[in-house]
């Protein structure tokens, strides 16, 4: 950092990444689990690119959060996503590079990219 400017437009852009975390109580919930093997396998970046995703799209209504272990270490990164009236999708083998189509199909569109749940992966 080399000025103020520099650091309000840090603190600004923190602002809104938490914002989208926060003010979404009764939307639809995204929770990247980030126990010490989901976060070895890759977890942090997956959850950066939902918040981006997210607070990209203006999304107001989905909440970016994490959890610890999920219980599934084999299947990390691990994230899980509740609609609205509660049904949950649970995505296995996650990478930055499949955020955009699940935030676009299931988030967006309502319908679940099945190719990447465990039932896809356990077959």
């Amino acid at each position: 950092m080399k000025s103020l400017q520099e650091l309000a437009a840090i603190r600004d852009k923190m602002k809104q990444t938490v914002n989208t975390r926060d003010t979404a109580h009764d939307g639809i919930r995204v929770v990247v689990g980030m126990a010490t093997c989901g976060i070895a396998a890759g977890a942090r970046p997956v959850l950066n690119a939902f918040t981006e995703e997210v607070a990209r799209r203006d999304l107001h209504h989905v909440l970016v959060t994490q959890t610890g272990c999920i219980g599934i270490c084999q299947y990390e990164p691990v994230v899980e996503i509740y609609d609205r009236d509660g049904t949950k999708t649970t995505y296995v083998k996650m990478t930055p590079d499949k955020v955009a189509k699940v935030v676009g199909d299931h988030i967006v569109g309502g319908t679940p990219v099945t190719e990447y749940t465990i039932g896809s992966t356990t077959k």
